[in-house]
């Protein structure tokens, strides 16, 4: 499934009908924290624990979503593709 097929995970859609994708800032001892609506996907240590805990929610398109930088992917507190420690 795509974008829209995984509004069983949403807490807020973006406009193109996905839902709400963030990676929040590093954490102190590494790693970003990945949340999809209102549920929390597991903390991510490089861009493949992203693509992986995304397609585990539903999103086939994971890696285009992370790898091509795509705005549906929020990255916040910190640089995009960077999971160093805070």
């Amino acid at each position: 499934m795509t974008g829209a097929g995984a509004d069983s995970l949403s807490g807020g859609a973006a406009d193109d009908g996905y839902p709400e994708i963030v990676v929040q800032r590093p954490a102190p001892g590494g790693g970003r924290g990945v949340t999809v609506g209102a549920v929390r996907l597991g903390l991510a240590h490089s861009d493949r624990d992203v693509i992986e805990f995304l397609r585990r929610a539903g999103l086939d398109d994971a890696d285009q979503l992370v790898l091509g930088d795509s705005p549906v992917v929020q990255w916040r507190g910190g640089r995009a593709h960077e999971y160093g420690a805070a």
